[in-house]
């Protein structure tokens, strides 16, 4: 047996020898999300469950708010001085007075936590404006209405009275200027009783300078007394209608199905890291060095022997068979190598494939797997156009007819009384009539009863045939297709390899690429030059 030398094939080219780079495509990029869609379809899941479980479990969260329109005080110590002293308000001390300490002590004496309160409140200051804007966030819509308006007037009365405390304090200080006053005016009037000429009007002229001065400090205590303290008002209270739910429900659940979707990606990657799968046919050039043989559609170890298989003889097998024969000399060897899936169902459809077209091919396999490699061929041959399959008839089965109805009934052939003389030994009175003799093949004269033994066990697949044993039977015609174990997990595999040549099946999404690297390492320790690789798959990628 002598195969082919692969020189047609460059490794270069097809096997990645060489060091082509090849661009990375957005369409890579989502395939490992796509084929480990579980993974992230599990995550996003969780997340969303997570979210949903805050949402329904944790209460609810709605906020109050209540605006307060702030008025200037001509004697605000932090009114800046100057023409527009009476239209100007330091808003920043504001804000701080609103979220002071004495705020937020009268708010925690009504029940809370200081912490809290201080979380819970917002003061927000418009730009270029005299408004206070308060925001508390509650458990409930009556707690958020009512520390909230609590809130803005308690900032009122605090404000009113640092206002009044600063009015009564300059209130006092004038009173007690005014009493001096009014005891040297006193004094000046006791002098002017004794005064002499020389002296009287002195006193005089300082007397009237006391009382003018009394009657200004008077005059600026009225002011004073008559200044309006009130810090403001409060424009919009807070009520029930107007609050708005602190909690977006539908943001949430968005964010956490987003956020675990996004999760579920990562770890996909990080999962394709450690346990890398051939993906594509650059996947499997890359890490076997081999060229392709072809690809073929359609999960053939996941599909199954005897359920949902799809047609077996398509353009793919076809073109694979195409490709083996084209690089094998007959009388060949080929194991069909496989690192962890069982390669019956391609081994199978291989067989009719090379069969089909007058092949005498062999199947072997010592692993217990011939019934099933049996039963997928007959299944297989099935498929054959009836030109090529001896097995279904040319010609359809006649239409009888009902005897009752008329109608044609489909199956049913009328039949006919067996002859009682045997082909050719009818007798006939015509003495030219011809003599019909039974056909002998040729076959059965040259090869004898020994041949008919032989072939009692093959199946006819078009104009070839398919056998079945093992390959301890050493058969040294056609084309033998071992169907070898895993390679992982048995050797037999390799060790037939080096007996002829070897064809490695990779299957998409499951096949690993330290274990393919593995086996095209064995191989090629082992001194077997494979003839290339076949990629099987579901199709997605």
């Amino acid at each position: 047996m002598v195969d082919v030398p692969p020189g047609t094939w460059s490794a270069g080219t097809f096997g990645g020898g060489g060091t082509s780079a090849r661009t990375v495509t957005l369409t890579d990029l989502l395939r490992v999300p796509l084929h480990r869609i579980r993974l992230v379809g599990a995550v996003a899941a969780v997340g969303l469950l997570a979210v949903l479980g805050y949402v329904v479990l944790m209460p609810s969260a709605v906020t109050a708010s209540a605006v307060v329109a702030v008025r200037p005080v001509v004697t605000d110590a932090f009114t800046p001085s100057g023409a527009a002293a009476d239209r100007a308000v330091n808003m920043n001390v504001e804000s701080g007075i609103a979220t002071g300490t004495e705020v937020v002590q009268r708010l925690a004496a009504e029940g809370g936590d200081q912490r809290e309160v201080r979380d819970a409140l917002e003061v927000e200051v418009p730009t270029g404006g005299q408004i206070l804007r308060f925001s508390y966030t509650g458990r409930s819509a009556d707690d958020a209405v009512r520390n909230v308006n609590l809130a803005a007037q308690t900032y009122l009365d605090v404000r009113r009275t640092m206002y009044e405390k600063q009015r009564a304090e300059m209130l006092k200080r004038y009173d007690e200027s005014i009493v001096e006053v009014d005891k040297q005016r006193e004094i000046l009037q006791r002098r002017i009783v004794s005064a002499r000429d020389g002296a009287l009007d002195a006193a005089i002229a300082e007397l009237g300078g006391t009382n003018s001065q009394l009657t200004q400090l008077r005059s600026a205590r009225t002011e004073i007394a008559a200044v309006d303290v009130n810090p403001g008002w409060i424009t919009q209270s807070a009520e029930n209608v107007l609050v708005s739910s602190g909690r977006h429900t539908l943001l949430y659940v968005l964010a956490g199905l987003l956020g675990g979707a996004l999760l579920g990606v990562v770890l996909a990657f990080a999962w394709e890291s450690a346990d890398r799968r051939v993906r594509s046919v650059h996947d499997g050039r890359d890490v076997t060095g081999l060229p392709l043989l072809g690809t073929v559609r359609g999960g053939l170890f996941t599909g199954g022997l005897f359920g949902g298989r799809r047609k077996a003889m398509d353009a793919d097998i076809r073109y694979v068979a195409m490709a083996i024969a084209e690089r094998v000399r007959e009388p060949a060897r080929v194991a069909l190598l496989t690192t962890r899936e069982d390669p019956s169902a391609i081994t199978a459809s291989l067989a009719v494939a090379l069969a089909a077209p007058g092949r005498d091919v062999y199947v072997a396999d010592d692993s217990g797997r011939l019934e099933r490699l049996r039963a997928a061929v007959l299944a297989d041959r099935d498929q054959l156009p009836a030109a090529l399959n001896p097995a279904r008839p040319l010609v359809p089965k006649p239409r009888g007819t009902d005897p009752v109805s008329g109608n044609g009934i489909i199956g049913q052939v009328p039949t006919r009384r067996p002859s009682p003389y045997p082909v050719g030994s009818r007798p006939s009175k015509d003495p030219d009539a011809t003599l019909t003799l039974p056909r002998t093949t040729l076959d059965a004269t040259a090869n004898g009863p020994g041949a008919a033994a032989t072939k009692a066990g093959e199946v006819p697949v078009g104009a070839g045939g398919v056998r079945f044993g093992t390959w301890r039977q050493r058969v040294t015609t056609g084309v033998v297709l071992f169907n070898a174990p895993p390679s992982e997990a048995d050797e037999r595999g390799v060790a037939v390899a080096r007996q002829g040549s070897a064809v490695i099946v990779v299957e998409q999404d499951r096949t690993r690429h330290s274990d393919l690297r593995r086996l095209v390492e064995r191989l090629r320790a082992a001194g077997v030059t494979p003839l290339g690789f076949v990629l099987t798959g579901s199709g997605r990628g």
